[in-house]
């Protein structure tokens, strides 16, 4: 009678560099809980999984100390591990499961998530009876993870995979490959979105902003796609990961993780201000990354990027331990799009609005950030110097087409006097 009555459960062992973080059980009604191993949250020389679980973390026992308990969606510091929208869907269609079915969606590409953490099916056998008894005695049962066959088709807005590349040619990685690039394809919705992807992410390093290896792709270079629409342009957009180190994984957390927000809050749960705060606080060099975040955000206004939300920032953690600002990635010149379009993502200085934003909101960001503003206004004012120099002459060269050129050329003469570029 009592094996009748026995919940069924699958598991997943979680694994950062090679040590034991715990084991998300998941449950046929759409619950899943994450249990933190002893071994984890006892050793003080602990990789961090996330901020919150550093030691130095304010809170960060009492953190670990319960069960992670959800339902549908994972806690968010596994939920913003997987994709969104087109390419979510399509992974869901693939699996023959539904697109909020989080935790199978987790175990289908637990091999290669960004960051290190490794999320492995478990055999029943293998699930140690202390989890099964966390869970009223459950009975664990083998998860029967799904096979892609790349034999489906899905309109997708943007794609974009991690690929494995050798010799000028890029493979959908598989298994324990690990993919060293993001490869994003063009949009059937949006015109020459990799073009414009390139300029923007090019004028932003003109300006100090330090990016990743970025190139254009020809798509009959790009091996293995599933059967996606894609439209008649001649280049993807390739972004070398910063998350990986030849074949070495290196830890990272977008600040939808760091602030423990879910993806559909990305917009509205938090402000530059909050990000600031936590660079500056917890940045193994708090200084340099609150002054290269500055220059950031300076940057995205200049280039019309009205899509830097909470998912688009990240902390690296490349000795395991320290998080420092990730390399900038996502900066695409959007207002071309959106009609009308006048604000970035978030608040900054109390303000969205890219044509009323001026000096004083960063003096006041900053200072709401706890950020000296000596130490932020020279870097903000060299920011302007290479980019009313640099970015004229370098826009002209660049392969964003014409009149997303003239879309940004006008969008820079309606800024501020403080920000203005070009003619006055």
């Amino acid at each position: 009678m009592n094996g009748q009555s026995q919940e069924e459960i699958n598991v997943l062992q979680l694994m950062l560099h090679g040590h034991l973080v715990g084991y998300l059980a998941g449950f046929k009604n759409g619950r899943n809980v994450l249990s933190i191993a002893d071994e984890f949250k006892n050793n003080p020389e602990r990789p961090t999984l996330s901020l919150i679980t550093h030691p130095k973390f304010p809170n960060s026992d009492k953190v670990m100390s319960e069960p992670w308990a959800k339902n549908q969606r994972l806690h968010p510091l596994l939920s913003n591990l997987l994709p969104e929208g087109s390419l979510r869907e399509l992974i869901a269609q693939g699996l023959k499961v539904h697109v909020d079915n989080e935790f199978h969606i987790l175990s289908y590409l637990g091999e290669d998530l960004p960051g290190a953490l490794i999320a492995t099916p478990m055999e029943p056998e293998d699930v140690p009876d202390k989890v099964l008894k966390a869970h009223g005695k459950a009975k664990a049962v083998k998860l029967e993870k799904g096979v892609q066959e790349n034999k489906f088709s899905l309109a997708g807005v943007q794609m974009k995979f991690s690929m494995k590349e050798k010799d000028g040619r890029y493979n959908l990685s598989k298994g324990d490959v690990l993919g060293d690039w993001i490869i994003k394809t063009p949009s059937t919705k949006y015109k020459d979105v990799p073009l414009n992807e390139y300029t923007a992410m090019s004028l932003a390093a003109l300006a100090g902003v330090d990016i990743p290896e970025i190139k254009l792709v020809e798509p009959d270079k790009l091996e293995n796609l599933p059967q996606i629409n894609l439209p008649d342009e001649k280049l993807a957009f390739a972004i070398k990961r910063f998350d990986r180190n030849e074949d070495i994984r290196v830890h990272m957390e977008d600040f939808a993780q760091v602030l423990v927000k879910h993806p559909h809050e990305k917009y509205t749960s938090a402000s530059y201000e909050n990000i600031g705060k936590v660079i500056y606080d917890y940045s193994g060099d708090g200084l340099a990354d609150a002054q290269q975040f500055a220059r950031r955000l300076l940057v995205n206004i200049l280039l019309a990027n009205g899509d830097a939300h909470l998912k688009n920032w990240s902390l690296l953690y490349a000795d395991q331990v320290t998080p420092r600002l990730s390399p900038a990635y996502d900066i695409v010149t959007t207002k071309v799009y959106i009609t009308d379009e006048k604000k970035y993502a978030l608040n900054l200085g109390k303000t969205k609005e890219w044509y009323t934003v001026t000096m004083a909101h960063f003096q006041s960001w900053a200072e709401k950030s706890g950020i000296p503003w000596r130490a932020i206004k020279p870097h903000l004012n060299d920011t302007m110097e290479k980019a009313r120099i640099l970015w004229p002459e370098a826009l002209k060269d660049l392969p964003m087409n014409d009149k997303h050129k003239a879309g940004l050329r006008d969008h820079w003469g309606q800024l501020k006097a403080d920000f203005k570029i070009g003619s006055p």
